[in-house]
């Protein structure tokens, strides 16, 4: 199946994609407890047979700006950096890291997978980083790799928009990570049933050119092991989301740096999942005497 969460009249409701567009999975299974794709989740194996059985219906057509977050509102998103042997040495770290490098965002840095990506104001160095997402489904504590994918409900595209300066500027990456609306997620929720992410192609670019190409093979910690890694020490339950890292190619790393700058389009693809595309426009400027402004200097190493 394809779930996508859409603006409607009644504000954002659980589609899924049927025969042609998409069907209200609430409203068509009559089961209004699925209208959102938390209640979904929620509901388990059930709510995916009343969903599934809708997707031989007829639906509606929507356009891109109707598309909210696939995950509007996810309990946590769980991150694992420098996840690609690209990535890592572009960063000057070891190639092949033994530990995963892990931070967290939270909810309101999610953007519908087509809408305005404000670059902050209080950025200079506000990057690009297109990644493959997880969205668990049944969750639990302690899944082993090989039953990681009975705990996961599907995939998205998602871009790990990033304030640099505001991520290196101490050792915690929080504050670049979480900019308001600044992770764009979507457009669908794809199940498992439907792809397989073992191999699956990942390209970012930025205004028709590409800057990031790889295949998510290429992760140093796959999938699975992502999933069990964090089910370590939390509770994985419906509605987190995984992000998987980002392959090399990003803006800091190149010479000289590419920054994300308002009239720029990034545009992230997943294989087999889909598409985001993000106009970047100008944020509101901030208070000329805000005194929490990191250092911009070297700014091509951040």
């Amino acid at each position: 199946m394809r779930l996508a969460t859409v603006h409607t009249s009644t504000g954002p409701r659980l589609h899924v994609r049927g025969r042609s567009g998409y069907v209200d999975v609430g409203a068509e299974s009559g089961r209004p407890e699925f209208a959102t794709l938390t209640g979904l989740l929620e509901g388990g194996a059930a709510a995916f047979d009343a969903a599934q059985a809708l997707t031989t219906r007829e639906g509606r057509e929507y356009g891109e700006s109707d598309l909210a977050a696939a995950v509007p509102r996810p309990n946590r998103v769980l991150c694992v950096g420098v996840n690609y042997s690209a990535h890592a040495v572009e960063g000057g770290r070891d190639a092949n890291p033994t530990w995963p490098e892990s931070f967290m965002r939270s909810a309101s840095s999610v953007l519908p997978p087509y809408a305005d990506l404000v670059r902050p104001a209080l950025s200079a160095g506000f990057d690009y980083e297109g990644e493959l997402a997880v969205v668990i489904g049944a969750g639990g504590r302690y899944i082993p790799r090989e039953d990681a994918l009975a705990a996961v409900a599907g995939f998205t595209v998602l871009n790990d928009a990033t304030a640099r300066e505001w991520q290196r500027a101490a050792t915690q990456w929080t504050p670049g990570k979480n900019f308001d609306a600044s992770m764009p997620i979507g457009p669908e929720v794809v199940t498992p049933d439907e792809v397989s992410v073992g191999d699956l192609a990942i390209t970012t670019t930025l205004n028709g050119t590409v800057m990031q190409a790889a295949r998510t093979s290429q992760m140093i910690v796959d999938v699975a092991s992502c999933v069990e890694f964090f089910s370590s020490f939390t509770t994985l339950l419906p509605g987190d989301v995984i992000a998987t890292g980002t392959p090399g190619g990003v803006g800091f790393a190149r010479t000289p740096p590419v920054w994300l700058t308002p009239g720029d389009t990034v545009e992230i693809t997943v294989e087999g999942i889909g598409t985001i595309r993000n106009a970047v426009i100008e944020d509101k400027p901030a208070p000329s005497d805000w005194r929490w402004r990191p250092s911009t200097s070297g700014s091509g190493s951040l």
